[in-house]
């Protein structure tokens, strides 16, 4: 297939890690990458810490200079968008009716910030946190200060938080649930964010949402469901994100909350893939079917799909994982539990000390762990994951006790 042109769709991690595949792997026919972003592929995790956070310059974000995707001979088309995607003619419509045949096609069309929909939403200072623009315009807001609510205490929300403190604004987080991040770790481990934020000055409104932003000239402030009104000269909006799959759906593939791709990250049209934020596929080593957002799965699954793409042999069966970065905490995360499993929360270590692990157990296997400023941790916890042995609680309680030593 030396010959076949191979086109991307998207402009995110995924992509690039799947043009190192394609290169890499020896491909040398024409390669296409298509973004709808005017900037080359860049990372998303800085957007949230480093740069929002003031430390960092936006170019940290990209991922490789322009030379990079010359060298490769990757023909980039950014700033325009894909339209029209024809799965049994093998092509691709852009938004200037430019016309690209191909031989195969990688979805990597990522998510979207999911939008407030509230009387005052529309407001030039009601911001979300997806591109770099909008991390470039939140970050100049944060630096001018003043009062800042952020509409949702999910990992997003908690980041911008920790940002928005940094530079000296006073911080206000609604989120409807008890505690932040509640459907993700539970009321024990959000109750440690609850307590790590409001020690830095951040204060909570729960159980409640949003009736409407209110405004002068500007946003003047937010109207909760339970009648507060809260001052604010910036709202930020971190309420989930939904996979773009407009493309998908128009030329027929099978969706259902993302493109649903098998574990070669094969959709159900041949010589169509699928990876990053927008792939539901299975994970055989989970034995489950899971769409994810994180960081590690576009940087696993774009290199699986580019690798896919070139006709090898894949599974991708990466356990998911991602980090986050809040004041002086460092955390990772690995693992999943599906939102219907009743999963038993089990500490290692004191949450007060800023330091401890925690796990997520089901018929006595570890299906999540997460460690707070307990480095080198996260091999051990990866392979308890994979592993999928039986695991003693008390052991895992025990700091004493090798966390790989079997029931």
């Amino acid at each position: 297939m030396g010959d076949e042109t191979l086109v991307i769709v998207g402009g995110g991690l995924a992509a690039a890690r799947a043009i190192e595949a394609i290169r890499d792997g020896g491909h040398t026919g024409p390669v296409v990458l298509v973004s709808d972003e005017p900037h080359l592929p860049y990372d998303r995790p800085p957007l949230s810490k480093a740069i929002l956070g003031g430390g960092e310059p936006e170019e940290a974000a990209f991922l490789h200079p322009p030379d990079w995707y010359a060298e490769r001979h990757v023909d980039v088309r950014l700033g325009t968008r894909a339209t029209h995607l024809d799965a049994s003619g093998h092509t691709v419509t852009l938004a200037d009716d430019t016309q690209i045949t191909w031989d195969r096609l990688l979805l990597a069309t990522g998510s979207s910030a999911r939008r407030l929909e509230v009387p005052g939403a529309e407001l030039a200072n009601v911001l979300y946190l997806r591109t770099l623009d909008q991390a470039t315009t939140l970050r100049a807001r944060l630096k001018a200060g003043g009062s800042v609510v952020i509409v949702g205490a999910g990992w997003i929300g908690l980041e911008v938080s920790a940002a928005a403190g940094g530079h000296g604004c006073e911080v206000t987080v609604i989120e409807p649930q008890h505690t932040p991040l509640q459907a993700v770790v539970g009321e024990q481990v959000g109750r440690y964010f609850t307590d790590l934020h409001e020690a830095h000055g951040v204060s909570f409104r729960f159980g409640g949402g949003v009736r409407a932003i209110t405004r002068d000239r500007a946003v003047t402030g937010v109207l909760t469901t339970a009648g507060e009104w809260i001052p604010a000269d910036t709202v930020v909006v971190g309420v989930g994100a939904t996979p773009n799959t407009a493309l998908a759906e128009q030329a027929g593939l099978d969706v259902d909350n993302g493109v649903l791709c098998d574990a070669a990250l094969r959709t159900s049209a041949p010589d169509i893939f699928a990876a990053g934020d927008v792939a539901n596929w299975f994970n055989p080593i989970l034995a489950q079917r899971m769409r994810v957002e994180h960081w590690a799965n576009a940087h696993d699954g774009g290199f699986a799909a580019g690798r896919s793409m070139l006709g090898e042999q894949v599974s991708q069966d990466a356990v998911p994982y991602f980090f986050s970065d809040q004041y002086d905490v460092g955390l990772e995360y690995a693992g999943h539990v599906p939102h219907d499993t009743s999963a038993e929360v089990i500490l290692r270590g004191d949450p007060a000390t800023n330091a401890f692990l925690a796990f997520w157990v089901a018929d006595g296997r570890v299906l999540a762990g997460m460690h707070v400023n307990t480095w080198d941790s996260m091999d051990d916890i990866q392979s308890l994951i994979r592993s999928r042995s039986p695991v003693d609680p008390h052991h895992l309680q025990d700091p004493a006790h090798p966390l790989m030593t079997p029931a």
